[in-house]
């Protein structure tokens, strides 16, 4: 904020929950660690036409469960576990499969070298669309005329996307008796969540932050709009006060936040899964694993299962135990 505050909100996946066992063990692991805990949070839905909440903790009894002190803490202790090595800041611009050697040469979006590889797990969904060249004027990075039984699969996997709002407000907001809810009946917004009340956030005293989340609907219409690339400051402001404006206009008694801003989430949501029961799409000959939630469900647990059979793969061509 202009006076120095910092602010921070999950505008991405709110939370999650598990179902699976071995995903179970793995969340437990993490909690052990401090790096999740569970959300115990209420949630109801609110009826846009009538003016009331309903539905109250209609998200059932499973534990809910936050990245603390936010839901990248997850990704950013993978980043550290030993063996691995993280580069920041690299886009890969493209994958060759060096039959010889039986291995992959990749490089960076400008060419350079980043090296030989044995074996490839890639998670973006769009690592073979055309999307990429929209967005950066080159070739995508995965050719698929090397993989041409690919290209129905991965090409253009559809998206169901979204806009985050994110707002910080001076005060409470009295009137909205849980940290979660729904919309109903609403053009543009689907879902809102206090940021502030999930454990391990550190926010200014007396203040509340909150993550308002966009219908598809009303996603797909602006996206169209302003085309496949970034989206200027002046799109966001504006896409920013439409969903604040339906916010305002529930009757909550909704004040006016001392911070706001509009994110797009262009690839929320995969529309579909590509998986199948392997649950990612495995390449035994090439060496690759195409992972994500885009092959197992659209959910943080999906891209976790995903992930841990496309490694499960990897050892087994290595002859190890996956251990996982």
């Amino acid at each position: 904020m202009d006076d120095g505050t910092e602010l921070r909100f999950d505008h991405g996946a709110p939370y999650f929950t598990v179902s699976n066992d071995e995903v179970v063990r793995v969340v437990g692991g993490w909690e052990a660690r401090g790096l999740v805990a569970e959300w115990k949070a209420m949630f109801a839905c609110f009826d846009r036409e009538t003016g009331k909440f309903r539905d109250f903790d209609k998200e059932g009894t499973m534990k809910k469960y936050v990245g603390v002190p936010g839901m990248n803490s997850i990704c950013k202790s993978l980043c550290q576990e030993d063996g691995v090595v993280s580069k920041f800041g690299v886009t890969i611009g493209k994958m060759d499969w060096l039959q010889d050697r039986s291995s992959w040469s990749l490089a960076s979006l400008d060419g350079k070298d980043l090296g030989s590889f044995d074996f490839v797990v890639a998670t973006d969904k769009n690592i073979a669309s055309q999307k990429v060249s929209g967005l950066t004027g080159k070739p995508p990075p995965l050719d698929l005329s090397v993989f041409p039984h690919l290209s129905a699969m991965i090409q253009d996997i559809p998206v169901r996307p979204c806009f985050a709002l994110m707002l910080a407000f001076s005060e409470p907001l009295a009137m909205v008796p849980v940290q979660g809810f729904s919309f109903y009946n609403s053009d543009s917004l689907s879902w809102a969540f206090c940021d502030s009340s999930k454990p391990g956030r550190h926010v200014p005293p007396n203040s509340q932050s909150w993550v308002l989340r966009s219908t598809t609907e009303y996603a797909s219409k602006v996206i169209d709009s302003m085309g496949p690339r970034k989206p200027s400051a002046d799109a966001l402001a504006k896409v920013a006060e439409e969903l604040f404006r339906e916010f305002q206009a529930t009757g909550l008694n909704i004040p006016q936040p001392i911070f706001m801003k509009a994110h797009r989430w262009g690839g929320a949501f995969p529309a579909i899964s590509i998986g199948g029961d392997d649950k990612c799409v495995w390449e035994k000959n090439m060496k690759l694993a195409i992972c994500g939630d885009f092959c197992a469900s659209p959910s943080v647990e999906g891209a976790v299962l995903s992930g841990m059979s496309g490694a499960s793969k990897i050892l087994g061509c290595l002859n190890l135990p996956s251990g996982l």
